[in-house]
């Protein structure tokens, strides 16, 4: 049985769900395929035990997650019920809830899962796997511990989270058990290739057109180890584009051969600036992330910024200069 390091956190929010009959189920700001894959999957086994559930976003589900089963029944935080007992998913810190925040505030039982290690454990029960490759895999080994079955719905949504928080099993945070639960997945008939599809290439216009302009102005510094992408407010409207079609881009600037350290510096509407970071073999790019309160994984992370774009890419670039100094330096110790 894996993750039995957990056992006490699990039976914990095991306990919660046996006890408990109402649920409201909280997924992250600018939700990707873990956050919903897990709530859904979480929500599917809710609903099997008898339980009455709700998942709220602050954020609507992206178009390229509307295929998810039950995904329809997302709701904004306007909308929600706000049963006693809260549970967020893949959710690293308070500020993520975004204006489901105040939802959290007001349970009277609270429980997170996750596995980002920068995880604060804010609720009463936590269940913080840093080692998952992604937070649906901890939702899986709850199915399994509750002796619930695996059928297509949740199959579907737990492949979701686990291929897309792996760069498609392709990133230093997919595990072992990640792929032996993909294998049993398709000897159970799942058929990814189609869920494939939909997740990767079925790319919006405006999209392609938008990750073609930013990554044309991309920016090279440090002998072109470090890879800078910056898309301003202004540029994005008049693309039309939405937050949704800038995802994956700071993926694109990592993938050029000689970048190690990957930046996607994107302007919000309210004038402050999201950091995205990516790092291949070295670097750890979360611990840049925490010096501005950001956080997430060593090779994926990000942040908020309130500072000049000015400032921002030249704290980008010397952050990231340092952090491969560092490793650089630790490697010819050893």
């Amino acid at each position: 049985m894996m993750m039995n390091e957990h056992d006490d956190e699990f039976d914990a929010l095991i306990g919660l769900i046996n006890d408990e009959k109402e649920f409201t189920l909280l997924s992250h700001i600018s939700p990707d395929g873990d956050t919903l894959g897990s709530a859904l999957a979480f929500y599917a086994l809710l609903e099997k035990l008898g339980k009455t559930a709700e998942v709220v976003c602050s954020n609507p589900v992206p178009k390229i997650y509307s295929f998810l089963p039950n995904a329809d029944k997302v709701v904004m935080p306007e909308n929600a019920v706000g049963y006693r007992n809260v549970i967020s998913c893949d959710c690293a810190d308070l500020p993520r809830f975004g204006r489901a925040i105040r939802i959290f505030s007001s349970a009277e039982r609270t429980a997170a899962i996750d596995h980002h290690i920068t995880n604060p454990r804010f609720a009463q029960v936590n269940l913080v796997v840093s080692d998952a490759a992604a937070t649906a895999e901890i939702i899986h080994e709850l199915y399994c511990r509750m002796d619930m079955p695996i059928d297509e719905t949740a199959m579907e949504c737990l492949y979701t989270g686990i291929v897309t928080d792996t760069g498609n099993l392709s990133y230093s945070n997919t595990t072992s058990n990640a792929l032996r639960l993909i294998a049993a997945f398709i000897d159970k008939g799942l058929d990814i290739a189609e869920l494939n599809r939909r997740i990767y290439r079925t790319i919006p216009y405006t999209k392609t057109r938008l990750q073609g302009f930013v990554v044309s102005r991309m920016q090279l510094e440090h002998n072109g180890e470090v890879g800078i992408a910056v898309l301003t407010r202004a540029q994005r409207l008049e693309f039309n584009a939405t937050d949704e079609d800038c995802e994956g881009i700071v993926d694109c600037v990592r993938d050029v051969d000689s970048v190690k350290i990957a930046a996607f510096i994107r302007e919000s509407s309210d004038g402050t600036f999201k950091i995205s970071l990516r790092s291949k073999s070295i670097g750890d790019v979360c611990r840049i992330a925490e010096r501005y309160g950001g956080g997430g994984h060593a090779r994926a992370a990000g942040y908020t910024s309130h500072s000049p774009l000015t400032t921002v890419i030249a704290e980008v670039i010397r952050d990231a200069a340092e952090e491969l100094g560092r490793e650089q330096k630790n490697r010819n110790v050893v």
